[in-house]
């Protein structure tokens, strides 16, 4: 019945992971990044990149892949005061959660996703969240995404899909799902092209991929390639 999806990109690991995983499933594949005034805004650069790179050295994967898009979401910065928007240091508030936690920022992503995926025809949306390695963002749940789908297909009046492949894996399974997907040359893509690191961090280069080698994404993405690795050696 779903014939199109239209992925929610931001050049990371996660949703370069399921940008292969909707390519091996869908006919018709675009994508959507969001410039939300986000700390480590090079990694809008690296998206570019990454798509390009797909086209040149996936050609099973170049005929799927569509029009790429990107919005304009600053006005989310401005009435967020978190670690991703502003220049302060990572840490955990009164609430729990980390002060990384953007609020509404997946809701109002997978929301203008829509919009446009009603405009271009598309019935599915993809997105990486995830629930087993993750910062305890409530927009990540698997019962937040179920709800909004609900949401925006009434809203929208149209049988919209949500799809997250990688909810129920940690971040060494992501890493094998991405050898499943496209082989070792995939997985050389996501260590030297995608990006993680909440500094923005692309000085540094570790077997992993670039970063600060310190922050919680960077630690959540090598612990899980050093558990890759270490599988992969077995």
């Amino acid at each position: 019945m779903h014939k199109s999806a239209l992925v929610l990109f931001s050049g990371g690991q996660d949703s370069t992971t399921c940008l292969a995983w909707a390519l091996t499933r869908y006919e018709h594949v675009e994508t959507v990044g969001f410039d939300y005034g986000q700390r480590h805004e090079v990694e809008l650069q690296c998206r570019m990149h990454i798509l390009e790179k797909l086209r040149d050295e996936f050609p099973g994967w170049k005929s799927k892949l569509g029009e790429d898009h990107l919005l304009d979401l600053k006005l989310l910065s401005q009435i967020s005061d978190t670690a991703m928007t502003a220049e302060k240091a990572i840490e955990v508030e009164e609430n729990g959660l980390p002060n990384t936690f953007v609020p509404g920022r997946n809701l109002l992503f997978f929301t203008f996703a829509a919009t446009l995926a009603y405009r271009r025809g598309l019935s599915v949306l993809v997105g990486g969240m995830c629930e087993t390695d993750y910062s305890g963002y409530p927009d990540c749940r698997d019962n937040t995404l179920k709800a909004l789908q609900v949401s925006l297909s009434l809203g929208m009046d149209m049988p919209l899909v949500i799809e997250t492949p990688l909810m129920w894996l940690d971040k060494k399974q992501t890493w094998d799902l991405a050898k499943a997907l496209g082989g070792p040359n995939f997985v050389a893509l996501i260590q030297e092209h995608t990006h993680t690191c909440y500094l923005g961090d692309r000085q540094h280069r570790h077997d992993w991929g670039y970063g600060c080698n310190q922050c919680p994404a960077c630690e959540l993405r090598r612990t899980g390639f050093e558990a890759f690795q270490r599988d992969s050696v077995a």
